[in-house]
């Protein structure tokens, strides 16, 4: 039976804001931030306690960031979407993106001035969703490739933006070729989270785009005085969360940084391979990617991500899928008086493997070298809600990938 795995990957931290690392200042997530809150649909997520839970396993306690509800769309990704959409709007207007606000943004008047733009994005389903979700208020047109696999939900509810959608017969990695091939050939723009050489900017203000969920989580702790972690678990596909997330954090925190392992699949776990190798490059992960977290099926690392996540994170966890259906089924079924949460394959990942480490003596040593103990306060996000139903279903109410098959 398949295992987590765990690698250190103790350094030297370079806490200036030079490098990559000045993308996520507070004062750059804070601009992404008040754009977030100029759209009308805008509300702080939940920052949830699971008091309970932490007692079982030996902790102090466990925040949880459910971004179920941003912005109706079920997931996080519409932050790096409208943050993303917004500057490249904004330069095209010759304007700062602090002058802009999302409502003037998708204006009759601005889309008078722009004219027709396309854009074009490959996803696994919630980047797709966000994008043609300011597609859609944009009025421009969007296409949406997704590769092999993709869930049918996941599908139905791009469509449902009036996005064109494109289900390819090729991994990830390879339809985000495809994607950059088809807007460089047509001059359409490109939205992707996925950074390579020359193409950085987007990537960039998606990242902080994501990023401004967890300043927002920060500020949340500071109000309602509640302990800033010790540990946090950011899931990772090509990084553009974990990085954003780890960059802000490292700037908010500085040598006070809270212990930081980033969370991925066996199948794709293509920052832990990076780091196994520990040449200071990125390494990939080819093929199928195979795994239910199709959020998080990417097998190569973004270059600004890695530049961040290379230098600030910790250590690096991969595990299997009964994993994460194990913290699909934990969220829904909470322990004694702790909220339940509706949590999708790549959003219970941390859950999952929070919970092996705690609860595995096969992991003790693991557990140890990261200091997870009765002091500890760990923070995790849940990216996304039951983004497909069908599987989510299957998953905690059918017991579908559980631990014992």
């Amino acid at each position: 039976m398949s295992q987590c795995s765990f690698i250190e990957q103790k350094k030297d931290k370079n806490f200036d804001q030079t490098g990559s690392i000045e993308y996520f200042s507070e004062r750059e997530i804070q601009k992404a931030l008040d754009f977030h809150k100029s759209i009308p649909d805008y509300a702080e997520t939940n920052l949830s306690e699971l008091k309970d839970y932490s007692k079982s396993v030996g902790l102090k306690n466990v925040y949880v960031k459910d971004e179920s509800s941003r912005f109706g769309i079920n997931s996080f990704k519409g932050l790096g979407a409208s943050y993303a959409m917004g500057n490249i709007i904004a330069e095209k207007l010759g304007v700062p993106i602090e002058e802009l606000s999302f409502e003037e943004m998708i204006s009759d008047e601005v889309r008078e001035k722009l004219g027709e733009v396309t854009f074009i994005s490959c996803t696994d389903g919630n980047h797709g969703r966000g994008v043609a979700w300011v597609g859609e208020k944009l009025k421009q047109k969007v296409y949406i490739y997704m590769n092999k696999g993709a869930a049918e939900d996941r599908v139905k509810n791009i469509e449902a933006l009036g996005a064109e959608v494109t289900v390819t017969d090729v991994n990830y990695d390879d339809t985000i070729r495809l994607v950059k091939e088809l807007g460089e050939e047509k001059g359409w723009v490109v939205v992707q989270d996925t950074s390579w050489e020359g193409y950085e900017d987007i990537p960039k203000w998606i990242m902080q785009g994501y990023a401004s969920l967890v300043l927002e989580a920060y500020q949340q702790m500071e109000r309602e005085q509640l302990e800033k972690p010790t540990h946090v678990f950011l899931q990772a596909g090509v990084g553009a969360m974990a990085g954003g997330a780890c960059g802000v954090i490292t700037n908010l925190t500085k040598e006070d940084m809270p212990y930081t392992l980033i969370v991925e699949p066996n199948e794709s776990a293509c920052y832990y391979k990076s780091a196994e190798v520990a040449d200071g490059e990125r390494h990939f992960v080819t093929g199928d990617l195979d795994t239910i977290m199709a959020g998080l099926a990417c097998g190569e690392p973004g270059t600004i991500a890695w530049d961040v996540i290379g230098e600030y994170a910790d250590a690096y966890i991969k595990g299997p899928d009964w994993a994460t259906a194990n913290g699909m089924r934990m969220y829904a079924n909470p322990v004694e008086n702790d909220p339940s949460i509706v949590s999708g394959e790549s959003g219970a990942v941390s859950l999952g493997y929070l919970n092996e480490l705690m609860t595995n003596d096969d992991l003790k040593d693991a557990r140890e070298k990261m200091g997870l103990d009765e002091n500890s306060v760990v923070l995790l996000i849940s990216t996304e809600g039951d983004t497909d139903k069908a599987n989510y279903k299957d998953v905690v109410w059918y017991g579908k990938y559980s631990k014992f098959e």
